[in-house]
């Protein structure tokens, strides 16, 4: 018999009815959340994620348990209570229509490493790293390295996946996280998680919100500049095509040289416009930070600059505004920001157009920001090569300032000294430091050195110095009245203070005269 219109319509929205909820969503939740991953310990774990709206979600790590529903967007939040350490591996379970169940899960602390090259350089290309990675057999440590995206809008996931440091996995991860939690972890005993979400080659303004750059006079130039770009692409990518051929022989020729003189060799041309490269304003923010932001962290270590050398002044605003809004993104003033300072690198000769001297003093200017800590660098670096091998001494300095900044522990034998103030001392002057220890040289026969004086007219004078106690008497026959000091005022400078303890004091200027970045923006 045959079906009727009516019947046929009835049928039809069964079928569509069906289709309908068989495509309901599942239960899910960020790729951070899974088995092997580390929850912050001493903090309400947060866990969150998508579901159908209406449906009841429930979450339980070992005795406690939560419920909620997803919001009208299809998504939502709950909070478990605050745990301490624990190295007994826990089971999280996420359950709705369907079920996720995630075992080994440890609770200690959990720091997220971002940066540049320097950041994402792999353990097994470090100094060392060979018996590192050999040695690296550490069930409480555990690895999460954020994959490489671009987004024009912040990102609700990242893709990546937990693994627990052994020698099989550890090789191809950040070099410097590595040393830095591998530190902690023997040091404090708790498990340490690490989430890498670095890229080679970023500036600053790529790690920070569009809105953050957009509501400073100084910072809005570079989306200025960025907006002209994109929309002149097309011209500027056929003037580069056409110029390719000429421009990567000019960078042969120049990275001979380079060689040839023992310095370090220029980068491969490459167009750094467009929408969608890793060099958008905001658009690494977006993809690889944002999609973290709330998760229950320990804090933050940096590794950043090289891109941003040629506009260090505009880094006095840019990095600390970038601190602001990861901290505002994760609604915690207080997130603890640990950073790299530049090391030594002989990129040009002339000490006074120091972009890099400039750049460091950016980063030592935002210790001015409350609650973060530098590593200072500046010998251990290589005036070869961008990419210094030396990666150990990077990553447990930056674990002594977070044992001092974040743990709690004396700041003796941790924290570099730092520059404060001078006194006028007749024809001398007197550079005072923050530091809890004497000053001293790295070996006992060494004279101080690093130090240049300049008068009034500016011109600066290579100078004496002799430590006395925590100050450096510093002086030159050539300047009658000293009016400003330098030390460690270059790219790669001969420097050799360091504290009792052997740690290098930071590089600084007490003058503000203009400078070699100075308005470029």
């Amino acid at each position: 018999m045959p079906l009727s219109r009516s019947g046929f319509r009835a049928i039809c929205a069964l079928i569509l009815l069906a289709a309908a909820c068989g495509a309901r969503a599942e239960v899910s939740v960020p790729a951070f959340f899974g088995s092997g991953m580390v929850l912050q310990r001493d903090q309400p774990l947060r866990i969150w994620g998508r579901a159908d709206v209406g449906e009841k979600v429930t979450v339980t790590l070992d005795e406690f348990s939560a419920a909620v529903e997803p919001s009208a967007d299809g998504r939502w939040q709950v909070s478990l209570p605050a745990r301490p350490a624990n190295i007994v591996p826990l089971v999280l379970t996420v359950k709705g229509r369907n079920e996720l169940r995630f075992t080994n899960v440890l609770i200690g602390d959990v720091w997220l490493c971002s940066g540049q090259s320097n950041m994402n350089f792999r353990l097994k290309q470090a100094a060392g790293g060979a018996e590192a990675i050999a040695g690296a057999s550490f069930p409480g440590i555990r690895l999460f390295t954020v994959a490489r995206e671009v987004a024009a809008a912040p990102q609700f996931d990242v893709k990546g996946r937990w693994e627990v440091c052994s020698p099989e996995t550890v090789g191809g991860f950040s070099a410097v996280a590595f040393f830095f939690g591998r530190h902690l972890h023997e040091s404090q005993g708790v498990p340490v998680g690490l989430i890498h979400s670095s890229w080679g080659g970023t500036a600053a303004e790529s790690w920070t919100p569009r809105a953050t750059l957009a509501s400073s006079d100084e910072l809005k130039p570079i989306l200025t500049r960025w907006d002209a770009a994109v929309a002149d692409f097309p011209r500027l990518k056929a003037e580069f095509e056409a110029s390719r051929e000429r421009l990567v022989a000019e960078w042969k020729i120049a990275v001979a040289e380079a060689k040839k003189n023992g310095r370090t060799a220029p980068a491969e041309p490459r167009l750094r416009t467009g929408p969608g490269t890793q060099y958008e304003p905001a658009g690494l923010f977006h993809a690889m930070i944002a999609p973290l932001a709330t998760l229950p962290l320990r804090g933050v270590i940096w590794y950043q600059g090289e891109a941003n050398a040629s506009r260090a002044a505009q880094y006095r605003t840019l990095f600390p505004a970038l601190i602001g809004a990861w901290r505002d993104a994760w609604g915690r003033a207080d997130l603890p920001f640990l950073y790299v300072q530049l090391p030594n690198l002989d990129r040009q000769p002339e000490p006074s157009r120091s972009g890099w001297a400039e750049l460091r003093e950016a980063q030592l200017m935002t210790l001015a920001t409350p609650n973060t800590g530098m590593a200072v660098t500046i010998d251990v670096g290589d005036p070869k090569d961008l990419h210094p091998a030396n990666k150990h001494d990077v990553g447990k300095r930056l674990a002594l300032v977070a044992e001092a900044r974040v743990h709690g522990l004396s700041a003796d034998g941790r924290l570099s000294p730092v520059f404060t103030r001078t006194e006028a001392v007749e024809a001398r002057m007197r550079i005072h430091f923050k530091t809890t220890e004497r000053l001293a040289v790295r070996t006992a026969d060494d004279e101080v050195k690093g130090f240049v004086i300049a008068g009034a007219d500016q011109v600066f004078h290579p100078a004496r110095a002799r430590i006395e106690g925590e100050t450096v008497l510093v002086w030159s026959d050539a300047v009658a009245a000293p009016a400003a000091v330098r030390y460690a005022w270059a790219d790669n400078p001969d420097c050799n203070l360091v504290s009792s303890a052997g740690l290098p004091a930071s590089p600084f200027r007490s003058d503000d005269w203009p400078a070699v970045t100075t308005g470029k923006r």
